[in-house]
């Protein structure tokens, strides 16, 4: 899929750009697979702040994507592929040959009218869905499992794929798109193939309101403000942080501080992070 990019009739048109919807059906999303989505603007249930620059934004409704897929040797047939406004992937509308509608993350590649299965006897292509001891080592996957049966959680956004690098003792080891090494059980299912809309990366958001359109706020420099609001605050003109090293406006450090629990117990599953080094 191409990226569009647009003549520079504005300031912000210059270095805009979006992505090319041409491969999506024109159609409207399929009512049963929809939910509400109410905006929580960054707010807890005491209706206090917890996350920052969240608010506004266009309406959206979610899509209940199928993460699971366990119907197992039932053919579905690709009906239509739409835009989710809650993930950067395209969804696949799939309907099984039973009768059955779910959404699916539409891998790269895949197109209106074709068939998709899952389980162990699914053929190695694009879309079909098979637990871990059934594919074939080196084969590129998306939507993998860490725990069986609890859904996909891994390798799910745009052009995202993970490599199946080796099996044994049960456990499968994989080479996640961060450049992890990480073993997950044999057991969990992936899907074959790269997650599509792998022009996503490139696309170029040009101007703050259409990121205000996305649901996010301004954020305000740390430097600017007074030292009430924030440690980096004060001073006349620009000024160094006056600090050993970045703070967040609660005075903890930031900027490359760890904050992994030492004794997690996935530090026995991960091989090599992704900087390279093994954890202790």
């Amino acid at each position: 899929m191409a990226i569009k990019v647009f003549k520079p009739t504005i300031n912000s048109r210059r270095n805009m750009s979006v992505t090319d919807f041409s491969v999506l059906s024109k159609v409207a999303p399929e009512k049963s697979l929809l939910a509400p989505l109410n905006k929580k603007s960054g707010r807890n249930s005491y209706g206090r702040i917890t996350v920052r620059h969240r608010g506004g934004g266009n309406r959206r409704k979610y899509r209940i994507i199928d993460f699971k897929r366990q119907k197992f040797d039932v053919e579905g047939t690709v009906k239509t592929l739409e835009y989710d406004p809650n993930r950067s992937a395209f969804i696949a509308l799939i309907e099984y040959t039973d009768g059955d509608k779910a959404y699916i993350i539409a891998p790269e590649g895949i197109k209106v009218g074709d068939k998709v299965t899952a389980g162990e006897n699914a053929d190695i292509k694009p879309g079909n869905a098979l637990p871990l001891t059934a594919i074939p080592v080196g084969t590129f996957i998306h939507n993998v499992e860490l725990y069986p049966g609890r859904g996909a959680q891994l390798a799910r956004s745009a052009g995202n794929m993970a490599q199946l690098m080796a099996k044994e003792n049960g456990l499968a080891l994989l080479r996640l798109p961060s450049g992890e090494l990480r073993n997950v059980p044999e057991s969990c299912m992936a899907t074959i193939g790269q997650v599509g809309n792998v022009d996503h990366e490139n696309v170029k958001i040009g101007k703050a309101g259409r990121k205000r359109n996305m649901g996010w706020r301004p954020t305000v420099r740390g430097s600017v403000m007074n030292p009430n609001d924030h440690p980096h605050g004060g001073g006349e003109g620009k000024t160094s942080i006056g600090r050993p090293g970045p703070c967040t406006p609660w005075g903890k450090p930031a900027l490359g501080l760890k904050t992994r629990k030492k004794k997690k117990a996935s530090n026995k599953l991960i091989v090599r992070r992704r900087d390279g080094r093994a954890i202790k």
